[in-house]
């Protein structure tokens, strides 16, 4: 990617990063479905906003110190919505789930418009 960002600037690498972010809440957002039934599973989430914000403001590997510090993590540990002691709202992870596969889909769309436009560029406007 550092080959790209010389040529292109660093929208690739951040079109990547924030699709990457989108996968790895998929994943924890999943994963919480799967365990909707074992006890005393609390579930994880992160801050997808957060994570964004500090990603493209930051020196580019800000996404990386994040997960390392726990901080794009969160669990919550301190509630429980039933008594064998799990946290999973089935309802709202499908929830976040949609959310999530949309936030993805238009990243998507916006790194095949980028490359469109560079392919574009590259062939004079043609």
């Amino acid at each position: 990617m550092a080959y790209l960002d010389n040529i292109f600037g660093p929208t690739s690498d951040r079109l990547n990063k924030a699709m990457n972010l989108a996968t790895e809440r998929q994943g924890m957002l999943m994963k919480n479905l799967a365990n909707v039934n074992v006890p005393n599973y609390k579930r994880e989430d992160m801050d997808f906003n957060l994570q964004l914000k500090e990603a493209m403001g930051g020196d580019g590997d800000e996404i990386d110190m994040a997960f390392q510090r726990g901080k794009a993590r969160n669990s919550e540990n301190d509630s429980s919505l039933r008594l064998d002691g799990n946290n999973v709202d089935v309802e709202r992870e499908v929830m976040s789930i949609a959310e999530t596969e949309h936030r993805f889909n238009a990243l998507t769309e916006l790194t095949s418009r980028y490359f469109t436009g560079l392919k574009s560029v590259i062939r004079e406007g043609r």
